[in-house]
């Protein structure tokens, strides 16, 4: 399903299932983050969906929440994103230690040209989510570095929600691995109550 003009890179919030057969294979990333490949076969079989909640803080600070799941209600990997661009360490049972920053930013600020192409006009005007996870390695003696720009492309005539990737490793010599991924959008209880409450009252955003 493709993404409805009222989700933009400003307002994430809703839910997204990865396209497999839009998307590209990414085995070979996983396996140089050193995720075992139970897990790799794991994370192949099932289909996994994205719960965004996207929100300012007080401080006007934008945060976006992701709680991830496979299908058959397997839990995976949250994000817990803020867009200030400072570096924050977390660790879990996928990934294990992983230093990771974000923040929005204008495409032609965006110095790879893969990372920085293919997004709708909305994405362009709006800025794009660029996040940056890199191994943890005195911890986990791993030394990777995944970049994403997250936004919106036009794809056989649909809108739909992407993410870029530009993955590098050491364990791999001949350049960078890049990846296209592709979600079909999904409204969430969460998205509707949101929607709900901007249409009976603008200002409630101002209260998040």
């Amino acid at each position: 399903m493709a993404a409805p003009p009222e989700v933009t890179t400003k307002n994430l919030t809703g839910k997204y299932i990865m396209n497999k057969t839009l998307s590209d294979d990414s085995d070979d990333i996983l396996k140089l983050q050193g995720v075992s490949w139970f897990k790799r076969r794991a994370i192949s079989m099932f289909t996994l969906t994205l719960v965004v909640n996207h929100y300012a803080d007080e401080a006007g600070v934008e945060h976006i929440d992701i709680q991830q799941t496979l299908s058959g209600g397997i839990s995976g990997t949250n994000e817990a994103r803020i867009l200030d661009w400072e570096e924050r360490s977390q660790s879990d049972d996928v990934f294990g230690a992983v230093i990771g920053q974000s923040k929005r930013v204008k495409a032609e600020e965006v110095e790879d040209e893969f990372l920085k192409s293919g997004w709708t006009e909305d994405a362009v005007e709006d800025g794009l989510v660029l996040t940056v996870a890199r191994s943890d390695t005195p911890k986990s003696g791993m030394e990777w570095r995944a970049e994403q720009t997250w936004g919106f492309e036009e794809l056989n005539g649909e809108r739909r929600y992407a993410r870029h990737v530009r993955f590098t490793s050491s364990n791999k010599s001949d350049g960078p691995i890049f990846k296209h991924l592709y979600y079909d959008y999904g409204e969430s209880l969460l998205a509707v109550i949101y929607t709900f409450m901007i249409h009976i009252s603008p200002s409630w955003t101002q209260l998040i």
